[in-house]
């Protein structure tokens, strides 16, 4: 696969000044065959990620799991709102509220992450940092569905747990519902105050690893970035704000962020108006989380595997378009509960294989933590939309609301497709006009550092 950036937030040892001295004295070198030279061989390589998988990802796992972010679907079905008198649209707007600040905050947030430890940033506004800091491009695809796993599972968990609290109703004089919130979003604040603790920043301070294993997880990422522009500079936000490509993804990004927040958020009531009582559509709405869950982590390795995402996002696409197709024209209820397994199974992994399909395409650190907010930021403009998709109106079958989920699907579908083929059309243009990326050597990949994703050398992931 071609080379794509990776960051680091902090300078690597290896100086480009003594890399390109060996350039000079063994010219023409291959770059890429230059900066790859010293690694681990493949089975130290192999430990050598398994050691940070195992550091890393199930505190970052935990710190996304979001017990407290869906439970108001649950707290729905407690009598939410026959105690706080909701009527009309007023459970709508209590979800759309959430989205303004959330989506404002994106782009600061990134940029702030430059500037901050993570281990001090994250815990303090509870989200996964840029796991770029510490795998390959082919290898953060797997890890990030991993991490975004653990909402399909906050999904299934907090559901259980609901059905379990809600008989705590009456206690210190609480509602069920009301202890919902409490409990749930206590752990998040618990999980919080772990992480200031035992969260690692970067690899060259990382208390777990050896001097000589700090020195090949940065040899890796900068083998594997090419050198692109990792340093703090406000050109690079400007260069993401004029890329045609990220503002494609923001808009594509709203039909595939969509359905997973609406099902989020109702599926609870879906899982009810199927025709089960409140406390059994608490259980029921757990297992097509399970297997969103499951769907998170394979797509997220066949995607690695394969160097591709674009097929994958809109493959797992389909399978929400055919569930929504079945929940608005069937009658039968186990039909239409089916439906929800192939409607969360679609929807959930497109989520972290599309931020990682964008995150993938932009050169430089910056551009990238700039991108990814953009397309995240407007992305969640999503979460307002499915705010307002299921109205009590239109129950038991809500065929406004899927069928309006299923639009927006499909639209993304046939940008996914568009940008796939631009990103095969432009790798060969490039693959015509210039040299081959592993023929480029360090003084000519350095003329070009600046340019990001636009220099001769870089080539998009399809």
């Amino acid at each position: 696969m071609a080379s794509i950036s990776k960051d680091t937030d902090e300078k690597s040892p290896v100086a480009y000044e003594s890399v390109e001295e060996t350039a000079k004295d063994e010219a023409p070198i291959a770059a890429m065959e230059e900066l790859g030279q010293g690694g681990f061989d493949e089975k130290a390589t192999k430990r050598l990620l398994r050691k940070i998988d195992w550091n890393l990802l199930p505190l970052i796992t935990v710190l996304y799991l979001f017990l407290d972010r869906t439970n108001i679907g649950n707290a729905r079905l407690a009598n939410l709102e026959e105690d706080l008198n909701m009527t009309g649209l007023d459970y709508n707007i209590s979800l759309a509220v959430f989205f303004p600040l959330y989506i404002a905050s994106e782009i600061p947030s990134n940029l702030a992450m430059k500037r901050f430890r993570p281990s001090i940033w994250i815990p303090t506004i509870m989200i996964a940092w840029d796991i770029t800091q510490w795998y390959r491009r082919n290898e953060c695809g797997l890890r990030m569905a991993l991490v975004f796993s653990s909402t399909t599972c906050a999904g299934a968990f907090g559901g259980l747990l609901a059905r379990g609290i809600v008989e705590m109703d009456g206690v210190g004089n609480l509602a069920g519902w009301s202890w919902i919130f409490i409990l749930e979003g206590l752990v998040t604040v618990v999980f919080a105050v772990i992480a200031y603790f035992f969260m690692h920043d970067y690899p060259s301070t990382a208390r777990f690893l050896n001097e000589k294993e700090k020195n090949e997880v940065i040899r890796r990422l900068e083998h594997d970035r090419s050198i692109l522009p990792d340093e703090f500079d406000l050109k690079y936000v400007k260069h993401a704000l004029k890329d045609w490509k990220i503002w494609w993804h923001m808009v594509m990004t709203i039909g595939l962020y969509t359905p997973p927040y609406a099902f989020a958020l109702f599926a609870p009531t879906i899982v009810r108006d199927l025709g089960y009582t409140d406390n059994s559509a608490q259980l029921m709405s757990a297992p097509p989380y399970v297997v969103a869950c499951l769907l998170c982590v394979l797509s997220g390795y066949f995607a690695d595997k394969h160097g591709q995402r674009g097929i994958y996002i809109f493959g797992f696409s389909t399978l929400s378009v055919i569930g929504y197709i079945l929940l608005m024209t069937v009658q039968s209820v186990p039909v239409r509960y089916l439906a929800c397994f192939l409607v969360a199974g679609g929807a959930f992994p497109n989520v972290p294989q599309s931020v990682a399909w964008n995150g993938n395409n932009i050169g430089g650190s910056v551009k990238r933590g700039v991108g990814i907010a953009m397309q995240i930021g407007f992305g969640n403009l999503g979460g307002v939309l499915s705010s307002f998709v299921y109205r009590n109106e239109d129950a038991p079958y809500f065929v406004r609301g899927h069928g309006t989920l299923l639009g927006l699907m499909v639209v993304s579908m046939c940008m996914c497709a568009f940008l796939s083929f631009w990103f095969r059309r432009e790798n060969a243009r490039r693959d015509r006009t210039y040299k081959k990326p592993e023929e480029y050597t360090i003084e000519e990949m350095t003329a070009h550092r600046e340019e990001g994703d636009n220099a001769p050398f870089f080539r998009y992931v399809v």
